[in-house]
């Protein structure tokens, strides 16, 4: 007996539809996979760019630390140096102002310049011109002047003088 007008057909539980939901589920999950896996390497890369750019930081930090140090030690320098700068200007100038003080008619051979005192030794025609041309200069200079006078063979005398500045001496 038969019941139906057709020939049944084989049934699959694969149906196209059935087919076709279970594609767009694979394509769906393959795809969450890919982005997962994507988001995955990205955040790879981010953390070995971030360890990257913290040890870069960490060497700037050294490299400026060390910087600073040397831009200490170059400005101690560069002050040394215009102290020195400064204290040769005053010497010359302090030689200068010296052999400007010295009057033509007396020769100096020596001069010994230190820092709180003057050495003289020269040739002057007589102790006069010595004591009024460049004893009384040297006077209001230096605190304490000494001079000494030995003949020269030729009429001249033979002069040395010292002459000294005493800091404690003075007022201000």
């Amino acid at each position: 007996m038969k019941y139906s007008y057709i020939k049944p057909r084989p049934k699959s539980v694969f149906t196209l539809e059935v087919k076709l939901l279970s594609t767009f589920f694979s394509i769906s999950f393959l795809m969450l996979f890919m982005t997962y896996a994507f988001l995955l390497f990205k955040d790879y890369s981010f953390e070995k760019s971030l360890k990257s750019i913290e040890k870069r930081d960490t060497q700037l930090h050294t490299s400026l630390a060390k910087m600073k140090e040397q831009i200490v030690y170059i400005e101690k320098e560069r002050a040394l140096a215009q102290s020195i700068q400064t204290e040769n200007t005053v010497l010359k100038d302090s030689i200068t102002n010296l052999f400007d003080l010295v009057p033509p008619r007396i020769t100096l051979s020596t001069a010994m310049l230190g820092k709180k005192s003057l050495i003289l030794k020269g040739i002057t025609p007589n102790k006069d011109v010595y004591n009024f041309m460049l004893q009384a200069p040297l006077r209001s200079i230096f605190h304490e002047t000494y001079s000494s006078f030995y003949p020269a063979g030729n009429g001249w005398m033979y002069f040395v003088s010292t002459n000294y500045i005493d800091e404690g001496n003075h007022e201000n």
